[in-house]
């Protein structure tokens, strides 16, 4: 517990940046790129710095570099990117999670992702002063070309932990793998996500987990999965269309009572709109729109959140 409550408190520097957006008037002009080294920051006053509800995006691009920016909400909301580092081409990423070696004095994220059929492991290295972020790579598997999206649940509060992967395939179908060391294990698979087009993890609990997802024609759905194997998803719509513009969701916890915020990126646009949305519950769950996000240029080939190993989502 202590090493959770340190990390907790190193890995508070992922929500540093909400104090200083909080006093950026919103007509003070485009506010300068932020260092890397700002996610490793330790802060003194924790709870101030998670007061703020602040959404970290990460965005790998087809030139092969890696991009981020924090989204704080308000009307409008306040955007503030990252310097771009080197990566690597890629076309489909899932979350990173920031982590850290025992003595605290390296601080990494590590993610999956898809480079045509194959799917790797990152392992991405930030510094606490000046040097840009060092990604390296690892080939974890093969026969991925015909997954669409991926996205990553991570359960480690709590007993029994879990951490999946789930695909979206171009058959129709959903896919989860439990994910074990460097090893993944196939749970099967789902049928009927034909004309789903986005996903992302919305919850993670010891019992289940749910994912966010639109479909091409524009409907928002949660689909609960639960953890016993041989148990079918539990599908909720939220809304019946007006999201069909978007082609990534990223989704970070917003308050006390299981609140969400969501930036969705529209490809073609470069541009991100934020919402923020209740605990969901089918069709009565609220969402309030915050508009456009400025001053942040959204061109991922998709786009993902950035958070740590300790945080849990509890969106549903």
């Amino acid at each position: 517990m202590r090493k959770l409550q340190r990390f907790a408190l190193a890995a508070a520097g992922l929500s540093l940046i909400a104090a200083s957006m909080s006093s950026v008037p919103a007509s003070a002009g485009k506010v300068e790129p932020k260092p890397w080294s700002a996610k490793t920051a330790q802060s003194t006053a924790a709870k101030a710095a998670a007061a703020a509800c602040v959404t970290s995006v990460g965005y790998p691009t087809a030139a092969a570099t890696m991009e981020a920016a924090d989204v704080m909400a308000g009307k409008p909301p306040v955007g503030v990117q990252y310097e771009p580092f080197k990566f690597v081409g890629t076309r489909a990423n899932a979350t990173w999670y920031m982590a850290a070696n025992a003595a605290f004095t390296q601080f990494y994220y590590y993610g999956l992702l898809l480079q045509g059929g194959y799917l790797y492991r990152h392992t991405t290295y930030v510094y606490d002063d000046d040097r840009a972020p060092v990604a390296t790579f690892k080939k974890v598997g093969t026969g991925w070309s015909s997954f669409k999206t991926i996205a990553t649940s991570n359960y480690s509060v709590g007993a029994p932990r879990h951490a999946y992967l789930y695909g979206l395939n171009t058959n129709g179908s959903l896919y989860r793998y439990a994910i074990a060391g460097t090893g993944f294990k196939s749970l099967g698979s789902f049928p009927g996500f034909k004309g789903f087009k986005t996903m992302t993890v919305l919850s993670e609990t010891a019992t289940y987990d749910t994912l966010l997802m639109t479909t091409t024609a524009g409907a928002l759905w949660t689909v609960r999965i639960p953890v016993a194997a041989s148990t079918k998803p539990i599908l909720k719509r939220i809304r019946t269309g007006g999201y069909q513009n978007f082609e990534s969701l990223v989704v970070d916890g917003c308050g006390t009572r299981g609140g969400s915020l969501i930036v969705a990126v529209d490809n073609d646009t470069k541009t991100g709109n934020l919402y923020a949305m209740s605990k969901a519950n089918g069709a009565a769950t609220a969402i309030t729109g915050y508009g456009r996000i400025p001053d942040v240029v959204f061109n991922g080939v998709n786009h993902v959140l950035l958070t740590t190993h300790y945080d849990q989502l509890v969106g549903e």
